[in-house]
């Protein structure tokens, strides 16, 4: 059990990285002679500042939170799932190619189906980095890397040569199979907004419970923790090392499939990994792995996202400022041990210790 004072720290943390990443963005911009009061403002115009752009929000946060909560599963697990992206594609791929593949489906069998293969996608697509660590202690990140290479370009292979003729892009899905209802883009003001939203809430409440309140959570933790001592109790490493890779390749199939059944109704040729699986590691580390910490970096990284291509519009900043901001919260949150040191060396001032 962490103390109080472990559990504040873990808090402040975040918000600390949070806070230094916009002064640092701030200041940059005041360098190249922009107003970051005004880029600031027009950044939460655009993401907040009316319905449509509420809804933008969600929708870019909706993704990240499955990216999110995989790569914490990993993590945890005491893997570094750096093939988030590829799983997320493969999952992209297969939830359209199914949803294509079966237009005379009936509507809920068809969307459920097709999420579930997305899914399934992902999920193989991880095991293989996992069977590799449990029975050949390969390296996950190596492993992964390539994964993700291979993914892209089978993809891209695959809408070219099989699900299109030499097209870049495929037809749009069904509608029985979309994520898209009527009443959220009404509520939104026609925003992209989708039922995937209601989907990351649940999942992050599963993930939570599967982690904080079971037995294979706890085993996962324990293997992440200290795989020798975990099977000296009796736990099997190999079994956890591939069940935390599967599932972490099944919630990030889940962001692919969001954006196949509910963003861009269909998929195309990527040029580069899609930016869901690498924002979904940055996510999970400000949110420092917790469901609850993951839902709140999403929500900012979605506002950060959508809020910055108002910027060059209403204040003339570049979007790429959005870029350095982003970075640099990801650079405080890797260099937590400094936040820490000077939260800690506060608290003794406070109590008349050390100065």
């Amino acid at each position: 059990m962490l103390s109080n004072k472990g559990k504040w720290n873990n808090i402040l943390v975040p918000i600390f990285s949070v806070i230094l990443g916009l002064l640092l963005g701030a200041l940059i911009m005041l360098v190249f002679g922009y107003d970051p009061i005004a880029g600031y403002q027009s950044m939460i115009k655009g993401s907040f500042g009316n319905s449509f752009y509420i809804g933008e929000t969600l929708r870019q946060a909706t993704p990240l939170i499955f990216t999110a909560l995989g790569f914490s599963v990993a993590y945890t697990a005491g893997f570094f799932n750096i093939g988030v992206a590829g799983q997320a594609l493969l999952g992209w791929l297969c939830s359209v190619w199914f949803a294509l593949s079966f237009p005379e489906m009936p509507g809920m069998i068809l969307l459920t189906l097709s999420v579930i293969v997305g899914a399934a996608a992902g999920a193989i697509w991880a095991g293989i980095a996992g069977f590799l660590r449990a029975y050949f202690n390969t390296s996950e990140v190596i492993v992964t890397i390539m994964l993700n290479y291979t993914a892209l370009y089978t993809t891209n292979y695959l809408i070219r040569n099989v699900l299109t003729d030499a097209s870049d892009s495929t037809a749009r899905i069904p509608k029985e199979a979309s994520l898209r209802w009527q009443w959220l883009s009404d509520l939104t003001s026609h925003s992209t907004l989708h039922a995937g939203i209601f989907l990351a809430l649940i999942m992050a409440l599963i993930v939570w419970i599967l982690m904080k309140k079971t037995t294979s959570g706890f085993e996962i933790r324990a293997v992440g923790l200290n795989p020798f001592a975990s099977k000296y109790a009796g736990m099997s490493t190999k079994r956890n090392i591939i069940i935390s890779m599967l599932i972490s390749g099944a919630l990030a199939g889940l962001g692919g499939a969001m954006e196949g059944m509910g963003t861009f109704q269909n998929i195309f040729v990527q040029g580069a990994m899609p930016t869901i699986g690498f924002d979904g590691m940055a996510v999970a580390l400000l949110g420092l792995g917790s469901p609850v910490g993951i839902l709140f970096s999403a929500l900012l990284f979605g506002a950060l996202k959508i809020g910055g291509n108002s910027m060059p519009l209403m204040a003339g900043v570049p979007t790429e400022v959005v870029d350095i901001v982003i970075a640099s919260i990801i650079f405080f949150v890797g260099a937590n041990y400094l936040i820490r040191f000077f939260i800690d060396k506060r608290a003794r001032v406070n109590k008349g210790g050390v100065k």
